[in-house]
């Protein structure tokens, strides 16, 4: 893992409020070991991210969350200040940004991204999934913003 990555997630763990109001009152070894696993925590996000065929960052008026399956890690904020999700994006992990997106209502109703790689034969109706590059093919259609696209290039 690089340096600069630890120093982000170290950086972010000791920021946290409550980190600091240990620290503030004296209980530094708590403090400590509270970012200590909370940096642990988010390295697993970041291997998920990595590995995970379907694992994807969405940012749109309601926040950003990094998708890792089963698991979604979100914030209110946009991905610039969610540091966890850049640096996902920033090692690889597919950025869906759909902040640009004006018919939000059909993007509330497209399919979801399926969790474990399986795909429904009909993949429209409350509950249905899709495939990542399904998804993308779908939300780019409306106007969203790619980084890290996972399909394949077409040569013309």
């Amino acid at each position: 893992m690089q340096t600069g990555v630890l120093r982000v997630l170290r950086a972010t763990a000791v920021s946290w409020w409550r980190h600091k109001e240990l620290r503030r009152t004296g209980q530094l070894e708590l403090a400590r070991r509270l970012e200590r696993q909370t940096v642990l925590r988010d390295l697993g996000y970041l291997r998920q991210a990595a590995t995970l065929p379907n694992a994807h960052v969405i940012c749109g008026e309601g926040g950003t969350f990094i998708h890792l399956g089963w698991t979604t890690v979100s914030t209110f904020a946009p991905i610039e200040r969610f540091p966890l999700a850049t640096l996902a994006v920033a090692r690889g992990t597919p950025f869906i940004d759909i902040r640009t997106v004006t018919d939000v209502i059909t993007v509330a109703n497209l399919p979801r991204v399926a969790r474990d790689g399986s795909v429904d034969p009909e993949p429209w109706g409350p509950g249905k999934s899709v495939s990542l590059t399904t998804y993308i093919d779908m939300v780019e259609g409306l106007g969203a913003r790619i980084i890290n696209d996972p399909r394949p290039r077409q040569s013309i």
